[in-house]
């Protein structure tokens, strides 16, 4: 019992060699509760290790370093390495593929040469380091403002105020919005360093170059429409030479107005603007209404006119011609035209008469009241009633004097200027007038 040492466990130097009288290590104890022998562990898990890569472990187990170090590991087997790299590429390989959302397509470079554009959906490419890629949103509809920020308020004067033709200073903000082309991600990323600041200056530089050749009042009233349009297409083309791949959608003027500093000015001008506009409206408007009435009354009074001319005409080429007849008969029968004149005149004179004028071949002329017809005319409602019948009956008797002293001094006239045939002449062509005087109340 005097040559058993006890040691303590824990006293740091347990097991070594130091303290220990032979050249055995003490064995510790083994109690229910406490830790687990370090050795033990060790050899438990290189086994387990020689096992893994196809070695079967001694009866020795693994040798201990001689200088006191850890174990030297067993080398891995040749069929391990190859699954190992196999694994190891075929991850590789799988981390190419790549999903590419809509609305966007993904430019791929190989070694940085680009090579071919995916489009969206699940798309595959060399990993990394071979190829790479670059998502780019070609569905977004980019927009940026030049002359303001913001609020019309917040203005750039740097950007806005541009000279027009004539010579004037005008403040113009306007908005610019577009997208990149189908097929323009490659030159987007790749033909300029900074493309949207791109697009920025090409639409100013536009913008400045129109405005420059349109005169103030076109741009700032009746040319707005225009004006953006040209932007539109000169800053496509600019952005087009370069090769930008951009396509510009809208060029919207927002506000375009004279400085600040002569803004009172200018509205005044504009009100007198406003009123000659106005006025020339108005004018225009009574010019409308007058015209068509003048030009249909010069119309009407033209077909008036031509009709008259018509009429006349043809009434003076009647009576000439009706004259060339009389003249051509009365050079044939002289004292029988001038009879049937004289006989159709008379007749015209007195048809409108009650009294009845006879022209006797001997003695004075009869003057015959045929009241039978006067009563016939009054009770068939031609003459008027019986007071009017008699004062036309009073106002004929004065009338009809002068109507006989007429027919005598033409009678006479007749009867001095022609011969006794001729006078016979006229006592024989009227003959219902001979038979009117051989019975004068026969009617």
């Amino acid at each position: 019992m005097r040559g058993m040492k006890l040691f303590n466990l824990n006293d740091p130097g347990w097991g070594r060699g130091q303290q220990n009288q032979d050249n055995t290590p003490p064995e510790k104890p083994n109690s229910a509760g406490g830790p687990p022998d370090l050795d033990e562990v060790w050899r438990d898990f290189n086994k387990r290790l020689s096992g893994l890569f196809g070695r079967r472990g001694g009866g020795g187990g693994p040798r201990r370093p001689s200088g006191g170090g850890l174990p030297s590991l067993p080398g891995p087997s040749p069929k391990f390495v190859l699954l190992v790299i196999i694994a190891a590429i075929l991850l590789w390989l799988a981390s190419g593929f790549m999903i590419v959302q809509e609305g966007q397509v993904a430019v791929v470079t190989r070694f940085g040469k680009y090579v071919h554009t995916l489009s969206p959906g699940l798309q595959w490419r060399w990993p990394s380091p071979i190829e790479n890629s670059q998502d780019v949103n070609i569905a977004q509809l980019r927009t940026f403002e030049v002359g303001f920020r913001g609020s019309s308020r917040n203005k750039v004067l740097s950007e806005s105020l541009m000279l027009t033709n004539d010579e004037n200073i005008v403040d113009v903000q306007f908005v610019v919005q577009y997208r990149l082309r189908a097929d323009g991600a490659p030159a987007y990323l790749f033909n300029t360093s900074q493309p949207d600041e791109s697009v920025r200056q090409a639409a100013e530089t536009a913008m400045r170059e129109i405005v420059g050749r349109k005169p103030m009042d076109f741009v700032l009233y009746s040319g707005r429409t225009e004006v953006a349009t040209e932007v539109q297409e000169l800053a496509q083309s600019i952005l087009d030479r370069y090769e930008t791949g951009i396509q510009i959608s809208t060029v919207a003027i927002q506000n375009v107005q004279p400085p600040e500093q002569v803004q009172a000015a200018f509205d005044d001008a504009v009100k007198a603007g406003q009123d000659r506009e106005r006025q020339i409206n108005e004018g225009n408007a009574y010019a409308s209404k007058v015209l068509p009435e003048a030009e249909g009354q010069a119309a009407r009074m033209i077909q008036e006119s031509e009709g008259y001319s018509a009429k006349v005409i043809g009434e003076a080429q009647g009576n000439t011609s009706r004259f060339d007849s009389i003249a051509t008969e009365y050079a044939k029968a002289p004292d029988i035209t001038r009879d049937r004149i004289y006989l159709e005149t008379m007749q015209d004179i007195l048809s409108d008469t009650a009294k009845v004028m006879i022209d006797a071949p001997v003695g004075n002329n009869m003057l015959y009241l045929p009241l039978d017809k006067i009563m016939n005319q009054v009770g068939s409602g031609k003459g008027g009633s019986s007071n009017s019948g008699s004062g036309d009956a009073g106002s004929s008797s004065s009338s009809s004097s002068t109507v006989s002293a007429a027919a005598s001094a033409q009678a006479s006239s007749s009867k001095g200027s022609s011969s006794s045939p001729a006078s016979s002449t006229r006592g024989s062509v009227p003959s219902g007038l001979n038979g009117l005087m051989s019975s004068p109340y026969s009617n």
